[in-house]
């Protein structure tokens, strides 16, 4: 099956994007615990209000989508993005910082479930290989972003601020040249009648069920983040340098742009539903996170981040196909605002709830309360379709 040329476009757009977010958002805890010289539980407490900012745009991203479309949603995020980006290259002191992430983070809320939902109308009978494309993207985006940032970093902090506005700036560009002709094309309105027979009000059996698995996809983002806060600056107090860190980003994204797209056409093959392909994911990040106890060279954290790139594969386009699947036609982008915001709801509570424990404890316990959390994750996504009608359940039949 061909990807079609906008959907290829959106590739490009995510991967401009990711590529600006991924200069800084893999160092965020190293500057603001090395170079601004507060604690890590600070550090965690800025990273929580940052996630907090972009699940509220990424609920209000979502509910644009499907009142005003793709186009506009998506320009007003990224243009809140450009101002936060521009105050932190001008100005990243503390007082500066802070308020500059919460801008950032609000406006780059706003145009994740924008694209993703934007993708699942573009096309359709994609189904999980529509997904895979934008994750793909993604994490294109990460590699090249934090490989670079890494790199930059390693000179001066200065730049890699720079390099982020500069990149926003090239994204906004991209959008208005190639996006508003697509959103025309794709974008309909549905009938007054669909949207009443669905009764959006109400928590709907099939939002009952998206909330369900976004608890697993919560718990899962959970322990993912802490590659981001505790785990980063673990590894930099084990005398592991800041550019090995980055390349363990670098590593995890070419994995994923290597092999997603191979692993996308065989998954089908080797799990009889998406539900199975996700519990399989989720046990494969409980090996990762088993593997980095006691861990203290550089080479146990590289095969960590191997492995638990292979369970996110599995994992993180699965949940928006699920979403796309359950959702009414004119409420798709809302669906896709749920699965955003819970994943940064993951990412809100992970840095802070993180640094405490390891804070108070050792890093050690953090990792046995991941491998705790995901389990019950695992209970969840075996579950949470039960009480579905056939035609919306994903456990019987795989959906791609």
């Amino acid at each position: 099956m061909t990807i079609p040329r906008k959907v290829w476009i959106l590739f490009i757009g995510m991967f401009i994007n990711v590529t600006a977010i991924s200069f800084i958002w893999p160092l965020n805890t190293i500057f603001i615990n090395g170079h601004l010289g507060k604690p890590l539980w600070i550090a965690g407490l800025v990273l929580t209000f940052n996630s907090l900012a972009s699940v509220i745009g990424s609920m209000l991203g979502g509910y644009l989508f499907d009142k005003m479309g793709s186009y506009r949603t998506i320009v007003i995020g990224i243009s809140i993005s450009v101002v936060g980006a521009i105050i932190l290259a001008i100005d990243h002191g503390w007082y500066a910082y802070v308020p500059a992430l919460l801008i950032t983070g609000f406006g780059s809320g706003m145009v994740f479930p924008a694209i993703y939902a934007l993708a699942g109308k573009v096309w359709p009978e994609g189904g999980t290989k529509t997904f895979s494309a934008i994750y793909v993207a993604q994490n294109a985006g990460m590699a090249v972003g934090a490989a670079l940032g890494g790199y930059i970093a390693s000179y001066s902090f200065d730049y890699i601020f720079i390099g982020n506005a500069v990149v926003y700036v090239v994204f906004t560009v991209f959008v208005i040249a190639t996006f508003r002709g697509m959103a025309n094309d794709s974008e309909r309105k549905p009938s007054k009648a669909k949207s009443e027979e669905r009764g959006w009000r109400k928590v709907s059996p099939s939002m009952r069920a998206l909330l369900f698995l976004c608890i697993a996809y919560i718990f899962c983002w959970f322990g993912y983040t802490q590659w981001q806060a505790t785990i980063s600056v673990h590894m930099e107090r084990l005398g592991i340098d800041l550019k090995m860190y980055s390349l363990l980003w670098t590593i995890n994204g070419l994995c994923i742009v290597c092999l997603q797209p191979l692993i996308t056409i065989i998954l089908p093959k080797i799990f009889k539903s998406i539900n199975r392909q996700m519990v399989a994911g989720m046990f494969i990040f409980c090996l990762s996170f088993l593997l980095l106890i006691g861990a203290k060279g550089f080479n146990m954290f590289l095969i960590s981040m191997i492995v638990i790139t292979l369970g996110e594969m599995l994992v993180w386009p699965a949940i928006p196909t699920v979403a796309n699947r359950l959702a009414p036609p004119d409420k798709v982008g809302f669906f896709q605002g749920v699965v955003n915001s819970a994943g940064t709801v993951g990412k809100m509570v992970g840095p802070l709830i993180g640094g405490l424990i390891v804070d108070l404890s050792d890093i050690n316990l953090l990792f046995i309360v991941i491998v705790a959390l995901i389990g019950v994750g695992m209970v969840i996504t075996s579950v949470y379709d039960r009480g579905l009608p056939k035609e919306l359940q994903t456990d019987p039949e795989y959906a791609s």
